[in-house]
């Protein structure tokens, strides 16, 4: 057993750059297959778990520069695992978060914030920047728990929006201000100087950095709108509750399974176009989304016209279900967002209407949800 921990370990040093790759997809993977529900208690502990233990990691690793040692002999055979558990559970970590952001908005209004938080990832692990490796495992660190929060505050307090962005923002603040104090040692003269350029460099700078994009992000309507999540969304001629269901009418050939309800909606004159969406809340949510209309015109480009609100409340699995109706129309591009009260969208769908004369022999086929 000895010789195989020293051959480990061995292989480890000599190939470290690969093995902590390796152990951030696993921690990525693992929880791909054991992503729970934002709200379940079990997943927030886990999440819980995984910073504090990250964060006991970092900050030794950080007291240990600070004070320019090694760990004891004691603890260094178990120190020397510390790395590869490190990137085992920031990779959970940002896979749980990359995972419930994606869910919570469109590929189009993600897509920015996605690739903030690859390019990061990435960056962890480019050797160009293994000199700076401490600061980009502080960023990624903050990213971690300001995502944590942003997903916690909202589910705590019921709804989605600028306050709870900023008490989330507020709570991360309060823990890298923690960190600090924590690593501050009361020194005096120089030293003491050395150690707050040090903290400034290594911990400030970075956190203060992933902070204020976070900010600009928000202010630009990149960052998802989690834990809201459009479960589904779909066009058709017409919408009614029956028995507790909802019954969906549409003219779409079964075949054409890409399409959600009639997106090439045919319309006969007193037709109306129904847009039906399902939006997943967590149990105690209780808010609003707005169902925005855009219509292409030929010259101006997308405009809007109309801005419909559907209030939602949590505990369904399948989703809180509404829908709007638009009665007055033209034909041509139109596209509808689910989008939340400040702006950000979660979903968006594009349809084609065309007018098309009177048929008394039309069928149409029936959805239930």
């Amino acid at each position: 057993m000895k010789k195989l921990k020293e051959g480990l370990l061995k292989y480890y040093e000599a190939n470290q750059t690969k093995v902590d790759i390796a152990f951030f997809l696993a921690g990525f993977v693992f929880d791909v297959f054991t992503l729970s529900e934002t709200d379940d208690i079990l997943g927030i502990l886990q999440q819980v778990l995984y910073l504090a233990l990250a964060g006991f990691i970092l900050v030794y690793e950080m007291r240990l520069m600070i004070e320019k040692r090694e760990c004891s002999p004691r603890w260094n055979k178990y120190w020397a695992y510390a790395p590869m558990l490190f990137h085992f559970m920031l990779g959970g970590l940002l896979s749980v978060y990359s995972l419930f952001f994606l869910k919570s908005s469109s590929f189009f209004s993600s897509l920015v914030f996605v690739l903030f938080l690859a390019a990061i990832m990435v960056a962890n692990e480019i050797k160009s920047l293994q000199k700076r490796q401490g600061i980009v495992r502080v960023a990624l660190y903050v990213i971690c728990v300001l995502s944590f929060f942003s997903i916690l505050c909202p589910v705590i307090l019921g709804f989605v929006g600028l306050f709870p962005t900023l008490l989330a923002l507020l709570m991360t603040v309060v823990v890298v201000y923690g960190v600090y104090r924590l690593l501050l040692k009361p020194t005096e003269g120089e030293e003491f100087l050395e150690l707050k350029r040090f903290l400034k460099k290594n911990l400030l700078v970075p956190s203060g950095t992933i902070l204020s994009l976070f900010l600009l992000f928000y202010s630009m309507g990149w960052i998802p709108p989690v834990p809201l999540s459009v479960q589904f969304m779909g066009v058709y001629h017409n919408v009614e509750k029956v028995d507790g269901k909802y019954v969906l009418s549409y003219q779409t050939p079964w075949w054409q399974v890409w399409k959600n309800g009639d997106q090439d909606f045919r319309a006969q004159p007193g037709d109306k176009i129904y847009f039906f969406a399902s939006v997943f809340s967590p149990a105690s949510f209780s808010d609003s989304v707005i169902l925005h209309w855009y219509y292409k015109d030929p010259r101006a480009g997308w405009m809007s016209t109309d801005r419909i609100p559907m209030q939602v409340s949590g505990g369904r699995a399948g989703g809180y279900r509404g829908f709007s109706v638009k009665q007055n129309y033209s034909a041509g591009e139109w596209r509808v967002s689910v989008e939340t009260t400040d702006g950000r969208e979660m979903g968006r769908l594009y349809l084609i209407v065309e007018n098309e004369e009177p048929d008394p022999y039309r069928t149409f086929s029936l959805e239930y949800y």
